[in-house]
């Protein structure tokens, strides 16, 4: 089986397995990444209160972990998430929102990986860049940054915290430290809405669950959001119908989308 259908397979999985996620994400964009997995066929919890948290991670297919809007009562519900999933083989997707500017967040990051386990960290390049030790440009939670030494940044951090690693911006770039792909499809309008990137960490969270190859389930996430959001853009010219219709066409996926219209590069 050649790798494109392999990422395209990792969909129906999704399809057929609804893995429950418990996402434990920023306040902004909460509901948006609820309903992205309720379109892409996953079942989202948005489950963070501190008392709850170890039996619900134990119970769950994968753990979303976004660090956007941090609280002193978030951070310590995300250790006790983490520990239960590193006691119970659960993922966790880790979305280091913010990082690049706040040292605050790199330190919970590094506890997160003490404390428990990271199987993919998905972030822009900016942040990606900035977690590896790079320079990098960012503006708040915003990359700025041109993308240069992006896959030799991802490279080094797969390694550091032996994860996959995923940076978003104009290509994607995601690796284990071995393997690499470049996703060449997206759109300008993802940069003109809010929560592009929280819901393709929520959707790499459902491909996490089902598929045991972090790095395929990365590839999937990834280019699925990319792809819907080529196709809504041919519909829609503004940002507000463009986030409702995006939605839509993540719904309307299938794996035969995904083969005819993804553009990949392997090394």
């Amino acid at each position: 089986m050649n790798m494109i259908k392999k990422v395209a397979k990792v969909l129906s999985k999704v399809r057929e397995k609804t893995p429950l996620i418990d996402a434990i994400t920023n306040s902004v964009t909460i509901n948006d990444c609820a309903n992205i997995l309720l379109a892409y066929g996953a079942s989202p919890a948005m489950v963070e209160a501190y008392d709850e948290i170890y039996d619900f991670a134990k119970i769950s297919s994968s753990i979303y972990i976004n660090v956007g809007t941090l609280t002193k009562e978030q951070e310590q519900s995300i250790m006790m998430a983490v520990l239960s999933a590193k006691n119970n083989n659960v993922p966790v997707v880790l979305d280091p929102v913010g990082c690049g500017a706040i040292k605050k967040k790199v330190d919970v990051i590094n506890r997160i990986a003490e404390i428990g386990k990271i199987d993919i960290i998905k972030g822009n390049v900016g942040e990606i860049k900035s977690l590896a030790g790079f320079e990098s440009k960012s503006r708040g939670v915003d990359s700025i940054d041109d993308g240069t030494d992006a896959k030799e940044a991802a490279i080094v951090l797969a390694k550091k915290y032996n994860c996959v690693v995923a940076a978003t911006g104009i290509y994607d770039i995601i690796t284990d430290g071995e393997r690499t792909a470049v996703i060449e499809n997206g759109t300008e309008m993802l940069t003109l809405i809010t929560g592009a990137g929280c819901m393709v960490g929520a959707l790499t969270a459902a491909t996490a669950g089902v598929e045991e190859d972090k790095f395929i389930a990365a590839v999937t996430a990834i280019l699925s959001m990319n792809i819907a959001g080529e196709n809504a853009a041919k519909i829609v010219k503004v940002p507000g119908s463009f986030k409702v219709k995006l939605i839509d066409e993540i719904y309307l996926l299938n794996e035969e989308k995904l083969e005819e219209e993804g553009k990949i590069k392997w090394n």
